[in-house]
């Protein structure tokens, strides 16, 4: 089975350094230290912004007729899936 993403600790697969980090989480003997991921958060916060307002600014940037060719192409790739498991 895969391994699910989420924002909760990864537990390791060694049977032996598992047990150890079962062990320390119900001691609570390591405190989980702050994740440090390298990443600017000015920089994030600016990407975020350029995301939140991205299909806004494309979608009023497209004319009628280029919005509802990439409409058809879009239910024609979802609807063609549907269709070839059939």
């Amino acid at each position: 089975m895969p391994n699910r993403s989420s924002k909760k600790k990864k537990r390791p697969r060694d049977p032996s350094q598992l047990a150890k980090s079962v062990v320390d989480d119900a001691t609570n003997e390591n405190p989980e230290p702050e994740p440090d991921d390298g990443k600017n958060p000015a920089a994030v916060a600016l990407g975020r912004l350029g995301g939140l307002k991205g299909g806004k600014a494309r979608a009023k940037a497209l004319t009628k007729e280029e919005r509802s060719e990439i409409a058809k192409k879009a239910a024609k790739a979802r609807w063609g899936k549907k269709k070839k498991n059939k």
